[in-house]
């Protein structure tokens, strides 16, 4: 088995809120974050397939192929959008880095063939990124 990871970009707005809380409490926590206009990030996502090498192409998976995948199935979806207004998954979830993770690694889950999903990357910034491996929370 090896490990192949894909690079893609997109910007997004986002703020973050907690519905069950006060404005004073999501102030509090959440600080200039919790600004409702929202404020954007230039996002970097690594997508971690596992496979086995095919013999004759010598690829794991179809690299254009996997491209194509994570355009349609996030860089369309996330770029240029405030992830609270325009994304489903962040109607009722914060959009924190980790739960951008766990949100893009729902969204590719199982749609890459000839390899299995291993690991979802989202920087935030150059210093702030979160993984997520699939594991069900």
């Amino acid at each position: 088995m090896i490990l192949l990871t894909r690079k893609a970009d997109f910007s997004s707005a986002h703020f973050y809120w907690n519905p069950a809380f006060s404005d004073a409490e999501n102030e509090r926590i959440f600080g200039k974050c919790a600004n409702r206009q929202g404020h954007g990030h230039n996002y970097t996502l690594e997508v971690t397939v596992a496979g086995e090498i095919d013999p004759v192409t010598g690829f794991v998976v179809d690299l254009k192929q996997l491209k194509d995948i994570l355009e349609r199935e996030v860089v369309s979806v996330y770029d240029h959008r405030h992830l609270n207004y325009e994304v489903p998954e962040f109607v009722t979830a914060i959009p924190t880095t980790e739960n951008i993770a766990i949100a893009i690694w729902h969204r590719l889950e199982g749609k890459v063939p000839g390899a299995k999903l291993h690991r979802v990357r989202v920087y935030e910034m150059l210093d702030l990124f979160a993984d997520y491996y699939g594991e069900h929370v």
